[in-house]
């Protein structure tokens, strides 16, 4: 018989739900043994069917309680929850803008709180936040460390929470069915496109909503006409974007020109450098883009679009911006507060070639929605992917290509 570990550290957690097929229950043991934790299985009932649950009961042990608490805090995003359930600890903000030391630090992940004896699901689920609760109405919700206000209740360790991580879709049989990633310029992307254009029309059919977040690179490439096709025929609910790509789409229209560049032959144009500072200052003493379109300035691009179209758009800043456009939101905290709000609700999200706004929104988005990252350089979906976008199914390659085929599976 193996001698007993005089300073074993144990807990016992459980595993409910599709498990199985999610690989969630390996993903658990992979995480215990990989960080030098052990486990013995106690109990596994395996569901017959594909629509019954499978249930696992094990003992986690590690050799101090420090190493279990971080062993415990990992396997809990698989959904691994202590037997011993004990409601969530509530710990006054003593300051505006802080956690309480020690703040249970959220995941994209579904999650839940035990509050008097019963599960409260989390809304406004986001990674890396607090979670404040109202004890009144029996609530909670995901909160930034920037918005958090002395007197909020917060959440305070793990005991009392569980995570609903994303199963396997087994109805569909699509690219996300089993949140892999395909991030490689040498696979087929006919396929893939086709997958994403049934996605989009099943959320605009539905009770969708599709965001799309895009870079400059839609105007340069000579997107910009695939792209308003898209915004025309209720494609995009809602269009995330940085100060670029409105002001060359703006000097498209009105310059015929990106960068300075012909949209027409390609070539460079007499002081065609000076056309977006122009675009921009035109813009400006209009008093926005809505206004622009108002009076008759511009009248056609993907801005256009979205205000013809009822579209909401948000620009958030960067400090290298010219101008920028009046719409342009330039405090980066205020941005993130207008993006949690709009993205309520999104259940499909398409980011074509911007690295950081990619990142960026993808850090706000809960793991059940789907999303797609387009952009010719992998390294792009690569970091969206690490930085704990995990769902991301990525394509590698020119946005002009892609936005052209994917507008022609949506006519069909």
């Amino acid at each position: 018989m193996p001698a007993e570990r005089p300073s074993e550290f144990v807990e016992e957690i459980e595993l409910e739900g599709h498990i199985i097929d999610s690989l969630l229950l390996p993903k658990v043991l992979d995480e215990i043994t990989n960080r030098g934790g052990r486990f013995e299985l106690k109990d596994v009932q395996i569901g017959h069917n594909r629509s019954d649950p499978s249930y696992a009961r094990l003992t986690v042990s590690a050799d101090s309680q420090q190493a279990l608490e971080e062993l415990l805090q990992r396997i809990a995003r698989h959904g691994a929850v202590p037997l011993d359930k004990q409601d969530c600890r509530l710990v006054e903000a003593d300051m505006d803008g802080a956690f309480p030391e020690g703040f249970y630090a959220t995941t994209n992940q579904d999650t839940e709180i035990r509050l008097d004896g019963q599960w409260i699901p989390i809304a406004r689920q986001e990674m890396d936040c607090g979670v404040r609760v109202d004890r009144q109405r029996r609530t909670a919700e995901c909160v930034p460390m920037s918005d958090v206000k002395t007197g909020d209740a917060i959440v305070v360790g793990r005991s009392g929470t569980r995570v609903r991580p994303v199963e396997r879709d087994r109805i569909t049989r699509d690219a996300f069915s089993f949140m892999h990633s395909t991030v490689s310029s040498e696979k087929p992307k006919g396929v893939t496109v086709r997958e994403i254009a049934a996605a989009m029309r099943r959320a605009r059919d539905g009770d969708g909503k599709i965001l799309v977040v895009g870079g400059p690179a839609i105007v340069h490439t000579g997107s910009r006409e695939h792209f308003s096709y898209l915004i025309r025929s209720g494609y995009v609910n809602v269009l995330f974007a940085g100060n670029a790509l409105a002001t060359h789409d703006i000097e498209q229209s009105l310059f015929e020109t990106s960068l300075g560049i012909s949209m027409e032959h390609g070539g460079s144009i007499e002081e065609g450098h000076e056309h977006h500072l122009r675009s921009i200052n035109r813009i400006r003493r209009a008093g926005s883009i809505r206004q622009a379109v108002e009076a008759g300035l511009l009248t056609r691009g993907i801005m256009y679009e979205c205000v013809s179209n009822n579209v909401p758009y948000l620009l958030a800043g960067s400090i290298r911006d010219d101008g920028p456009l009046p719409d342009v939101i330039t405090d980066v905290v205020e941005a993130q507060r207008k993006m949690r709000e709009l993205i309520e609700g999104v259940t499909f999200a398409l980011m074509i070639a911007t690295t950081l706004h990619s990142i960026a929104v993808g850090n706000l988005l809960p793991a059940r929605v789907k999303v797609v990252c387009v952009d010719i350089n992998p390294a792009t979906v690569v970091k969206l992917a690490d930085r704990g976008t995990f769902q991301t199914i990525g394509l590698v390659t020119d946005v002009e290509p892609f936005l052209r085929v994917l507008v022609d599976e949506l006519r069909q």
